[in-house]
């Protein structure tokens, strides 16, 4: 099992941030777009290279965004609508996420069980999450649906 650590800066004007190990060694960086419309998300290697991006749905009535991700189908999340707990919708094959988002605890599961273990920091200067990826093969996939949920809930706020 990997851990990662995914530390957003507070007052980013471009939403760029690195995502490190256990190691605090950088192993993703992620490049949000400024001023663009659709907003949108790039995930890049430690090469440079883009493994991953995130497009936020133009016309939608609750956030919802496109995650692609070499090697998988184009995944839809979307914030689902209730009135008391934030649950986010995964159109995809075979993936889904389990447990409480607002209680900042989530499983990422897959075809073959559980692919992730997510948890939020509480008291935190900007948002920390601790991300257990069980299965290497997802790990560029998971770190773009926690890019995802984290930007649809910071819009809500």
């Amino acid at each position: 099992m990997t851990t990662f650590y995914m530390r957003q800066k507070v007052f980013s004007l471009g939403e760029k941030f690195t995502i490190t190990d256990q190691n605090e060694q950088p192993k993703y960086t992620v490049q949000g777009s400024f001023m663009q419309i659709p907003k949108e998300f790039t995930i890049y290697n430690q090469t440079n290279e883009v493994v991953g991006t995130i497009t936020k749905k133009m016309i939608s009535l609750l956030p919802a965004f496109y995650v692609s991700v070499d090697g998988f189908k184009e995944i839809m999340i979307q914030k689902a609508f209730t009135f008391f707990k934030t649950r986010f919708d995964i159109h995809a094959e075979n993936i889904h996420i389990v447990g409480d988002i607002i209680d900042k605890y989530f499983e990422v599961h897959g075809p073959s069980g559980v692919i992730a273990y997510v948890e939020e920091k509480w008291f935190t200067w900007g948002d920390t999450y601790t991300i257990d990826v069980a299965d290497e093969q997802y790990e560029a996939l998971v770190i773009s649906l926690i890019v995802a949920i984290d930007f649809a809930k910071a819009q809500d706020n």
